[in-house]
């Protein structure tokens, strides 16, 4: 058995359901999201430890729904920020209707390609990769919650598992979903990676309206 001071947890979770009844594509957009599932939360909460570092993005919609979880029970300090694992910045195509500007069946472009004034899925990889590694480093042996974005997650299980950019893109990752993965710092394993969890979504989702007018896949 590895011993639990070599062993890194990380706790992903998908922010919130956007408020976006137009079905329009959010990117870096700083749109709100709909924390009033209250059950759902709880049961969320319920599955996460109290010892961890907490992380989330500028962006209020992963701000919005770490407070959300700890309000439900699940204390832990203040969310440190972390703009690396920002969602995608999809330049010219944010505010657009999604199904205006799909371009790829797994995602909105493919993985190489950039939006007019945005950037491509492979450049989230690499800085999402950049960040997972400081924070793994930093917090070693710790466990870390990090509420973050569709495409982060994405990023975060191709990080662990090896995968190319446009492979990593395969993944379902749905609002309040829990994605698991585990680091090992031990010369014994010939990979460092464990993924014990992937898009686990809290029963109680949709044991309760979300909310109206709110949006879980449009816009990331």
């Amino acid at each position: 058995m590895v011993p639990e001071h070599k062993l890194t947890r990380w706790f992903w979770i998908r922010h919130a359901p956007a408020i976006d009844p137009e079905g329009r594509l959010y990117g870096q957009r700083d749109v709100d999201c709909d924390c009033s599932n209250h059950p759902a939360f709880a049961t969320l909460a319920a599955e996460l430890p109290d010892d961890a570092v907490w992380l989330v993005t500028p962006l209020q919609r992963t701000r919005k729904t770490a407070a959300a979880i700890q309000a439900a029970g699940r204390r832990g300090p203040a969310p440190i920020v972390e703009p690396l694992f920002m969602e995608q910045n999809f330049g010219a195509w944010q505010g657009q209707i999604r199904s205006e500007v799909t371009r790829h069946r797994l995602w909105i472009a493919a993985p190489d390609a950039q939006a007019p004034g945005g950037e491509s899925f492979v450049e989230v990889y690499a800085r999402c990769r950049a960040a997972i590694e400081r924070w793994t480093a930093e917090c070693k042996g710790r466990n870390i919650i990090a509420v973050a974005h569709g495409g982060t997650i994405r990023a975060a299980l191709g990080v662990a598992l090896d995968l190319p950019a446009e492979t990593a893109l395969a993944f379902s990752c749905e609002n309040l979903s829990l994605t698991m993965i585990e680091h090992f710092e031990t010369p014994a394993r010939a990979h460092d990676w464990r993924v014990s969890a992937v898009n686990r979504v809290p029963a109680r989702l949709y044991a309760t309206a979300i909310g109206h007018g709110a949006s879980g896949t449009a816009g990331l």
